[in-house]
This record gives C-alpha cells, structure tokens and sequence, in this order.
C-alpha cells in the first residue's frame, strides 16, 4: 500500500485557501491523486505552443489537452478541451486553439496553460466523487460516468471513510453493475482497482475537510487497471467547523437520568382539568410512576394531593427532570432556575419555538441549556413514555402495554398516530419519544440508549431531517448489529437536484443519499408509516432466520402466485425444492395440486393437510422461513386453520426449531380473529394482504444481512 503524502496535499490547500481560491487546478488536482495513490494518466503542464508540442512527444501520442484556469470551472463549455491529439501539428495548433477559445469565453479569465494528457484510449466511464452534505458531512459517490451519470444517476452513496470491504460493496452497488462486470464479449473491469481508489478518495476527503468538493470524472476502469483522467476539486474559502458530538459516555448517563428519573418537577403544573400541566400530572401520578412528583406553580399550594413549589429551587429534592408545561415566552426564565438548581434534563413541551419562526427564542434556550449542561428533549413535542419505570410525562393519554419496541416520532400528529396503532394492536412498548425541533436530545441520543437498554428489543424512528447524520450513523451501526431499526424518512420526493459546481454535488441533492446512508448503517426504512408500525410490531416476534431460503405453502394458487411477487418486490429468495423435498410434500397434497415452490394444497383440503406440510417446511432444515397462503374453505375454516398453526409451530419451538413464519388469509371476516390469534401466538399473520407480511419478512431479512447473522 502506498503511503499517503498528507504534506503535499496540506500545501496545496493552503496556498489555494490562502489566495482565497474556490477550486484546484487540474495539475493541483493530480498532485492531490499522486498524494494518495490514486492513479492519473501521464500528464504536463504547458505555458506554450512550444512546450505543449515537447510535453506530448515525451508523454507519446495521442494526447488530450484542456484549459487550465482557476475562472474556467467547466472546460468542455469553454472549449477548452480537445481530444484525440495525434502529432506535433496538431499539439501546437491545439494550444493556440484552446487559448483563444478561452479568451473568448471569459476575457479576463486568468490562464495557466494548457495541461497536456496521455489519450486513455480504452476502459470503461465510471465517476468516482466526494461531497460536502449538509445532514451526513462528508459522502463517497460511485456510478456510471460521462454523459451516462447525468442521463441515468446511476449512482450509489456512501458516508466517509470507508472500509475496503465497503467500498467493494458501493462498487457493486448500481444497478449497472453487469457492464462492469462484461457484457456481451467484453472484458470485466477490475473492481478490486475500483474500490481501491473508492476507498483512497474517501481517505483523502476524511483527512482534509476543507475539500468541499472532488470529482473523478471519467475515471477509466479497465480489465487490469482503474485511471482517473480528469479531476475537479473545489474547496472551502471559510472556516472549517464541526458539528458538536457528545461521548457514548456522556449521552448514556444523561439518557439514564431523563429515562430512569427519581423526581420530577412539572413546571406549569395545573389542578384546572383542560390544562396541559394538569394533563402531566395526571398522568404521571394515574400511570403509576414511582419517583416523586414536584408541581411547580407560583400560585397553588397543593396540586392532586401533592404539594406545589412557587418555584424549582424550592423543591427540597435533587430533581432529574422538569417537564414543561408553561407558555414559551416564560421558558427561557424556568430553564435558567433549573440551571441553578442543578436538573440535568428539560422536556419542553410548549410550542412557538423555531417551528413558528421565532428561531432567536430557541436559541436563547439552547445556550442556557449549554451553559448549565442541561439536555433538553423538544420543544415543541407531546412528551415522552418510558413503561418499565411506569413513565408517563406527556400530555396524551397514557400508555401501559409493556414490551420491547421503542417508538419515536419528530412529529406530533405521527406521535399520536403511534400511540392509536399501539393501543389498537395491544403492541408492547418500551418507550414512546418525541422529538419535536431536536433542539438538542436527537435520535443519535435515542440510539445510544436503547443499543443498552435491556427493556427495548426493536426501535422505529419518524423523522423528517437528521440534525447530524454522522452521528446518527454512528449510533445506527451498533445498535443495527444487536436489534432492528427502522426508519420512516418524510420528504422523500426529490424537488430537484441544487444547483452545484460538480457533478458530485448535484447527483448528491435527492433522497438517494438518505436511502444508501441509511441502508450503509444497517437501517431498515420503511415506505410509509403503516409499514413502519407494522414492521415494529413484527419484527421482534420473527426470529432470525438462519438462511436465505423462502418456501411458501398456500391453500389458493391466486395467492401464491401473488405472495410469489411480493417475495421478488422484497428481495426474499425462494427456494428450489430439490427433488427429495418435493416427493416429501407431495405425500401429503392432492395429485391435482402443486409441489414446486409456492406448494399448492388446494383449497378443498383438511386441516391435516395444513399441519403436515407446515410442519415438513419447519422440520427440514434446508428450509429457513415459511410464508403461509390461507383461503377461507368451510373444510378448514379460518380459526381452525389458525390454531393448528399455532400448535404446530409451539411444537417445533418446543423442539428448538424456531423459524420465521408469516402468514397472509384471504376470506370473510373471521380471518381477521384469526390473524390477531396468530400474532398473539408470534405468528406474523395480516387478513385481505398478501403483500403485508411478505414485506415484514422482508424487513426482518434486510436487518438480519445487515447484522451479518445470515449463514452464507
């Protein structure tokens, strides 16, 4: 491995920044890929006719020559650039061409030369950048390049650095990958040369943040080599800042306290029914929470039988958190009293913050937060649940299904939403978050705590932006390999690519770079937030299947067919029944059914024929999930059909066999009990969908290759 020359990369960027310069020059450009080995044609720099015809004799024809000025960003458009150079005349009449069509395009443009350039003369186009992102800071783009990756965007995102093993996968990642590997006679590239230079650029922009900008386009991938032809550069002119992080640390022993609180102060506090501080108290002391309960109001001396505090620093008690519930215009006043009382979190409950516009009022807040190092979660939110400690400080309707799925949501309207879907499909719940503004506690703080919480087996996340997404990645990759996230971003429509000064940075405005970033973290995202709450709901009863192979048993050849794409939509392989396998299941199914994969019982069939063939699917072990197709027969009626698959799988449990097993039933309305039996029974099981629960499965496979804990 080559060793990188950080020096020589160090001196070109301060000379650029210290000249107050907005892009590298192509030589500076390659001084940059020389640095960090990353390969570039033979090449010169000519400030003559003469010296342009001297370089390309020793350089060897044919050449391509291209204008080099810091005022002349886009070469082609200036006619600066041309190819295909095959002799000393035509060397000298090319740099007097390119000089006067660059004088022509911007008079006073400022001329360096002409860079001369070894012709590539075979290889296939591929782009190879880097950008500065407002959410996820520094990101890798990889895809077909030329003209092809501003018709196609064909192209895949990463965050900044990157592993070897990482770069290969980006590599491998668009979905022209084919004509990189060979078609139709043509040699594959080496994608080893690909992703080394992938991974050397996302080095380079790591180490040096104030390249703003970096495009190799085209880079030249052929069979045994991958060259960078032409590079742009861009850089920052201001100051480099980084967001504030705090510690893993830090973040859980603040999350403990908000969490896990001995005392709480209700500051706004209100015994007038209607009231939001009335709301909080109400549920706090109704929802069984055990820690002691302070109303703060200036004018009351007893609030639902507990005693009032005209102030915070009245209470005679260390307080871990104080929940507000008084206009936003007194916020700013409370906080600064909590601040000397020593409280370490804040729930801001009221609105009127920077969600109205009043940025300058949030601000205000946040730096008396930072002053006192108090976290605060909100403003502008419903609240917050955490069921084992009986927690509920919140002004909605309290909440005391315990299980393991953690819920957050930036929005209210969508935390209600939530907390409906719970109460309705009885699903047992951790913990329930808003988010609000996120003007500190964001979801990297949610992450970090429920990676370590051994109440929350599954998190689902609402959110419409990510304050920092570095952060979040950081969080999401750990907590991805112990239990599932999922993600509902908003505002996935693209409203169109930002303007930008390179092709990297105008591929990188959609919603693509959420979606690689995420799925490089090892989230899952859902498409809508019925899929989200569904998927929390059924991922933590599926366990981890072991394999890729998907069989599905159906009793109506309609919904196999159909279960059958929603395993493709999915990306859920299906196995190919070898032949023992599939004289095993025809023992059981009628000669006018189908072996193969879907099996296809028939309608018209017993419950017995249900029970042998499920339990075949679970017993062999070449099989690792099952999708069952349920049709309403008076043979086998839904709720028979139900609970001998409910026993059947306990059976198996019993023997160690556990695997993921989804059901979907079609028929009149007793499969909706049915269903609601089976999921009682940690069975994934959706009435009138067969789409549904392939997706949950779906889900669950995405997590779990993810994590790694798929056998290959």
């Amino acid at each position: 491995m080559v060793a990188y020359d950080k020096a020589a990369v160090r001196e070109v960027l301060d000379k650029a920044r210290a000249e107050g310069r907005e892009s590298l020059s192509a030589p500076e450009g390659k001084r940059l890929c020389d640095a960090y080995g990353i390969p570039t044609p033979g090449e010169g720099l000519a400030a003559t006719a003469d010296e342009a015809v001297a370089l390309a004799g020793e350089i060897g024809f044919p050449v391509v020559m291209k204008i080099v000025s810091p005022d002349i960003l886009h070469k082609t458009e200036a006619g600066g650039v041309i190819v295909g150079v095959t002799d000393e005349a035509g060397a000298r009449a090319s740099y007097e061409k390119i000089i006067a069509n660059a004088k022509a395009y911007k008079a006073d443009a400022d001329i360096t030369g002409v860079q001369v350039q070894k012709l590539l003369a075979e290889g296939q186009e591929v782009i190879i950048g880097a950008t500065t992102d407002d959410t996820f800071g520094k990101i890798v783009v990889f895809g077909l390049g030329g003209v092809l990756v501003e018709v196609l965007k064909d192209v895949t995102f990463r965050l900044a650095p990157l592993e070897q093993g990482e770069a290969r996968a980006m590599v491998e990642d668009i979905k022209a990958v084919e004509i990189l590997r060979g078609v139709r006679g043509a040699d594959p590239v080496d994608l080893d040369a690909l992703a080394e230079v992938v991974k050397r650029l996302s080095d380079l922009v790591t180490d040096f943040p104030e390249i703003r900008e970096l495009d190799l386009n085209p880079v030249f991938a052929a069979k045994d080599s991958a060259i960078a032809a032409d590079v742009r550069v861009l850089v920052e002119t201001g100051e480099i800042t980084e967001k504030h992080v705090y510690s893993d640390e830090d973040i859980i022993i603040a999350m403990n306290r908000l969490m896990k609180p001995k005392n709480i102060a209700v500051i706004g506090a209100s015994a007038e029914d209607g009231k939001i501080g009335n709301s909080v108290m109400k549920n706090l002391v109704n929802g069984g929470y055990q820690g002691g309960i302070y109303p703060i109001n200036p004018k009351a001396d007893e609030i639902l039988g507990r005693k009032a505090y005209k102030a915070v620093g009245d209470v005679p008690a260390d307080v871990d958190v104080a929940v507000f519930a008084i206009p936003a215009k007194f916020v700013a006043g409370a906080l600064e009293e909590c601040g000397k009382k020593g409280i370490p979190a804040a729930v801001l409950i009221p609105s009127g913050f920077a969600e109205t516009g009043n940025q300058e009022l949030q601000d205000e807040v946040v730096a008396i937060a930072h002053k006192y190092k108090i976290r605060l979660l909100g403003p502008n939110i419903y609240g917050y649940y955490y069921t084992p400690e009986n927690l509920c400080a919140t002004f909605c309707t309290p909440y005391d299904v315990k299980g393991g799925v953690a819920l957050t949501s930036q929005s209210g309207g969508i935390g209600m939403a939530i907390l409906g879907f719970s109460r309705t499909t009885k699903m047992g719940v951790s913990a329930i978050v808003g988010l609000g503004n996120k003007s500190d506690v964001d979801e990297d703080d949610l992450l970090t705590f429920f990676e370590q919480d051994e109440n929350t087996q599954c998190v689902a996340m609402h959110l419409e932006d990510l304050k920092n997404g570095r952060a979040f990645v950081h969080a999401a990759k750990r907590i991805t390999k112990k239990k599932p996230v999922v993600v509902l971003k908003a505002g996935r429509t693209s409203a169109g690519a930002k303007a930008a000064s390179s092709h990297t940075g105008a591929l990188a405005g959609d919603d693509k770079v959420y979606d690689d970033i995420l799925r490089q973290a090892g989230v899952v995202r859902a498409p809508g937030l019925n899929e989200m709450l569904e998927y929390a709901r059924g991922l933590p009863l599926l366990p981890t299947p072991k394999g890729e192979n998907v069989v599905i048993i159906t009793g109506a050849g309609g919904s196999g067919v159909l279960l059958s794409d929603a395993c493709v939509d999915n990306g859920l392989s299906m196995m190919e029944i070898p032949p023992d396998l599939d004289e095993a299941f025809r023992k059981f199914i009628p000669p006018f059914g189908a072996a193969g994969n879907p099996i296809d019982i028939t309608g018209g069939e017993p419950p017995s024929t249900y029970e042998a063939t499920i339990r075949l699917g679970l017993e062999d072990p070449r099989i690792h999930a099952l999708i069952l197709g349920y049709w309403h027969t008076i043979v086998t009626p839904p709720m028979v059909f139900a609970e001998v698959t409910a026993r059947v799988v306990n059976e198996a449990r019993a023997k160690g066999i556990d695997k993921p097993v989804v059901a979907s039933l079609a028929g009149d309305t007793e499969v909706e009990r049915a269903s609601e039996y089976l999921f009682d029974h940690r069975i994934v099981a959706y009435p009138y969908t067969t789409e549904l629960p392939v997706a949950v499965l779906g889900a669950k496979y995405r997590w779990a290759r993810a994590a790694g804990l798929i056998e290959q």
